[in-house]
């Protein structure tokens, strides 16, 4: 490799490596280094170093003509050695670029990592790590990838949850070499099964570049799931067909591409909580080496990491250069690489200042709320960290969207029969008021979601009471204990068809009830079908096929698929089920503006008249009537946990002149096809979820109205007694 010549400063104004004409300017936010060196590293592992120069706003920044595209690269910073005070820097460790849009190359941890030596924490080791740390790889700019022609509303939203490695590794219609990548999850067999499942959105867990940490690693198992992160713009290069030296960015870009031409949405999972150099005894790979005081949260006496996380670190979003990093970062994926939004892993720990303390009003939401790049884009919280008062649920603002875990337990519980009463079911169905409905914020504010990737499939939530974590080699002491799963009377697998009836039953009833509630919805991938992990509720090191999405359906399993498409179909085609708005007790009116004598939401009883009070509050109830309507048409939802059949009888006019079912969550042949006339008795099984069309009358002529309940301003309004 011949040395460059000639270097000189280059633009300040921009962090990272760009590629130009003459070379490549190089740029790094280090203003607590006394001395930074650019290290050029060829083919063989040689590396030529270069004196970078320091601006007054703490920028080092040099040009090297004849360096482009592919150049892999990492940097060299000296600067006070003094752990006391959080200041570890290190000339002997080869540093990653936090601004690369590309890495290469992986974590030796059988060579010197850490910053210090084996003996003590307060002396450097003096070891260099060159060989055993990735290396940042220089892009050249190319076009972003198309954009969606029509963005998406909020309400319009289906999130389907999956992983480029795990959803495409097994797919029988993907190419063998494609399996796994960008470019599979870009296959046009894949974004066809999407299509006709319902999804518009596809949300990726971590494709910002991650390691696997030396715990995992040292079990012979990896870091699967990849929040892990160590850069923050650049894309997971194991996640590429055509190769890690920059290829990563174009087929990451063509699969934006693809997914947006089909009508698809791409939201990214991305960690900015903490990174993978753990705490201060680990491995130094980039931001500990450029300042550890400056990007981690410390204790106040400043020796070791202040972690809100449980990840050995946490980001420390108060210092104005991090939170630069972590905006930029958001705004290259939204500009160069064409995302739709972004979920926040525990987005609280992002919203701590400097005393560690949560603040709602932080400028990490501020500096979102008012960017023109980021406007429009979708914006999700996990609402809630591991440290003091982390949990933040209901507390974001109008312009996010949360995960709603009060939504995922309640739906769990109600359908194992575990708690009592239809109450809370009400609230859980028409958004979550008692959490969101406040200051001004949409429905579309509660993000809900039975599973994720993290705990139980939907059919392991159905099959195990336990967790059983034993491959990941931690004694299954790991994952949660508190899975509010039922196993319908036997542990694990079984050839017995009732149990596994049940079983489907039930996981039909879980994917019923949150596709018919209002808010947004999101889908694990493989739910739809019965993926399992065999009870492991933790797959975060497993890179095999107990996370693979398995395409073979197993038995007894294709109805739920076929219930899965036929809500979503539903949803699609009618804005009812999906409101923009929060629902209560009024006046439905025709196109003239004369009442039609029916509310845009009641709740029935199965005797096929409103609730009262004293219903609302029997804590022995187990159904519940859920009536929609509009000026055009109307939808009656029966929703019956018990275990016996019950008798329903269709509300009369006003609310509806006939009804038809149109899905239902039991077995076939269990309820009637033919039109039904108001009155009807209709037998709904045990554990059954009902969707009834209402054909309603659309204009206000002359017709026989039904008394109200006199609870039914109570009743149909979701704030329900309490």
């Amino acid at each position: 490799m011949n040395a460059p010549v000639e270097p000189h400063p280059a633009d300040e104004t921009v962090l990272g490596a760009r590629a130009t004409d003459g070379g490549t300017e190089f740029a790094l936010w280090v203003p607590r280094a006394s001395r930074v060196e650019l290290a050029l590293v060829d083919e063989v592992g040689q590396q030529s170093n270069v004196d970078m120069t320091r601006s007054a706003e703490g920028v080092w920044e040099v040009q090297v003509p004849g360096v482009g595209a592919g150049q892999r690269y990492g940097f060299r910073v000296d600067g006070p050695w003094d752990p006391p005070a959080g200041l570890r820097f290190n000339p002997a460790r080869l540093l990653l670029d936090p601004y690369a849009r590309a890495i290469t190359g992986g974590v030796d941890y059988s060579g010197p990592l850490t910053d210090h030596t084996p003996e003590s924490n307060f002396a450097p080791d003096p070891t260099d790590s060159a060989g055993s740390v990735p290396l940042s790889v220089v892009v050249a700019d190319s076009p972003p990838p198309l954009p969606l022609a029509d963005p998406l509303p909020l309400a319009d939203l289906v999130i389907y949850e999956t992983h480029v490695r795990g959803f495409t590794h097994r797919h029988p219609s993907v190419p063998e070499h494609l399996r796994g990548t960008y470019a599979g999850m870009a296959y046009p067999a894949v974004i066809e099964y999407l299509t006709e499942l319902g999804i518009n959105a596809i949300e990726l867990l971590p494709v910002h570049h991650f390691v696997s940490e030396p715990f995992i690693v040292g079990r012979g198992l990896v870091n699967y799931w990849g929040y892990n992160s160590l850069g923050f713009f650049a894309p997971h290069g194991h996640y590429s067909s055509a190769g890690n030296n920059g290829e990563q960015v174009t087929e990451f870009k063509a699969m934006v591409s693809a997914l947006h031409e089909a009508g698809i949405a791409v939201i990214l999972d991305v960690v900015y909580n903490h990174t993978g150099e753990g705490g201060h005894e680990g491995p130094t790979l980039c931001f500990r080496g450029l300042d550890h005081a400056a990007y981690y949260r410390l204790t106040d006496d400043q020796r070791n990491d202040y972690d809100v996380t449980g990840c050995g670190n946490a980001v420390d979003t108060s210092n104005a250069g991090v939170l630069k990093l972590v905006l930029d970062s958001l705004r290259y994926w939204v500009r160069e690489m064409g995302v739709d939004g972004f979920r926040f892993d525990l987005a609280t720990t992002l919203i701590r200042d400097d005393h560690h303390h949560v603040n709602q009003e932080h400028a990490f939401k501020k500096l979102i709320d008012s960017d023109p790049v980021l406007a429009g884009k979708v914006m999700i919280a996990e609402p809630w960290d591991m440290g003091p008062y982390g949990y933040q649920v209901g507390r974001w603002g109008p312009r996010w969207s949360e995960w709603n875990d009060r939504f995922r337990g309640f739906a769990r519980d109600y359908w194992r029969g575990a708690i009592g009463g239809v109450q809370e079911l009400a609230t859980r169905l028409s958004g979550s008021s008692d959490i969101f409905d406040h200051s001004g914020r949409p429905v579309t504010s509660s993000l809900n979601f039975i599973t994720s990737h993290d705990g139980f499939t939907m059919r392991d939530l159905t099959t195990y009471d336990l967790k059983h974590n034993e491959a990941n080699a931690e004694r299954n002491r790991d994952g949660a204990d508190d899975n509010r799963s039922w196993n319908h009377g036997y542990e694990g697998e079984t050839d017995d068809s009732s149990i596994n009836g049940a079983r489907q039953r039930s996981a039909r009833n879980l994917m019923a009830t949150m596709l018919l509630s209002a808010g947004i919805p999101m889908i694990t991938a493989g739910d739809e079908f019965g993926r399992t992990q065999g009870g492991n509720n933790n797959a975060y090191c497993q890179d095999s096929p107990l996370s693979w999405v398995n395409w073979n359906i197993a038995e007894g399993w294709q109805r739920q698929l076929d219930l899965t498409k036929a809500l979503l179909k539903l949803r699609a085609e009618h804005p009812l089920l999906r409101p923009t708005a929060w629902r209560h007790h009024g006046e439905v009116l025709d196109a003239e503006g004369r009442r039609l004598g029916r509310s845009p939401v009641a709740w029935f009883t199965e005797t096929g008249v409103e609730m009262t009070t004293e219903q609302w509050h029997d804590h022995g109830r187990r159904t519940l009537g859920l009536y929609l309507s509009d000026a055009s048409e109307g939808f009656l939802v029966l929703l019956h946990a018990g275990a016996e059949p019950v008798e329903w009888s269709l509300p009369g006019a006003p609310w509806a002149d006939s009804y038809q079912v149109l899905v239902h969550t039991g077995d076939p042949g269990e309820l009637p096809h033919k039109p039904l006339i108001p009155g009807t008795t209709v037998r709904v099984p045990g554990r059954t979820i009902v969707v009834l069309s209402a054909a309603v009358r659309t204009s206000a002529a002359p017709v026989p109205v039904s008394p109200p309940s006199p609870d039914a301003d109570v009743a149909v309004d979701q704030q329900v007694p309490s």
